[in-house]
């Protein structure tokens, strides 16, 4: 059992060391890596028309770290299977499509007040 092992043994001597080798046009199964655009696209939160509108109605503004916050809470929400998700944050509430990563509506502290949330399966809460 302390023999050791060497290529040439591995393969019968029939065989051609060509017919081991992958031909120069063939394509491998190594999947292309995506753009750097794509992948941004995908991992980049969007906000629909309706959430736009309210923002703007609620006179509510998003600064960088509140989207890198909002955006973790996406990535947490997905990461356990979530689907529509509530993101509760200081005076603002958000509710987003994890799978579309896009923000459906958006709410200010006073429209919170006594307001029932729907069709969620999940909450995160940003402190």
């Amino acid at each position: 059992m302390s023999e050791r092992l060497t290529i040439g043994q591995m393969y019968p001597s029939s065989v051609h060391p060509t017919t081991l080798q992958r031909p120069a046009g063939s394509k491998s199964n190594v999947v292309p890596e995506a753009s750097f655009e794509n992948v941004l696209q995908r991992n980049m939160l969007k906000f629909s028309n309706h959430a736009a509108k309210r923002l703007e109605q609620r006179g509510i503004t998003i600064g960088t770290r509140q989207l890198d916050q909002i955006s973790s809470a996406v990535d947490k929400a997905a990461a356990k299977g979530s689907k529509e998700s509530l993101i509760l944050m200081k005076d603002m509430a958000l509710i987003v499509s994890v799978a579309n990563r896009t923000v459906v509506t958006a709410m200010d502290g006073s429209s919170m007040k006594d307001n029932v949330f729907t069709q969620i399966d999940s909450a995160v809460i940003i402190s």
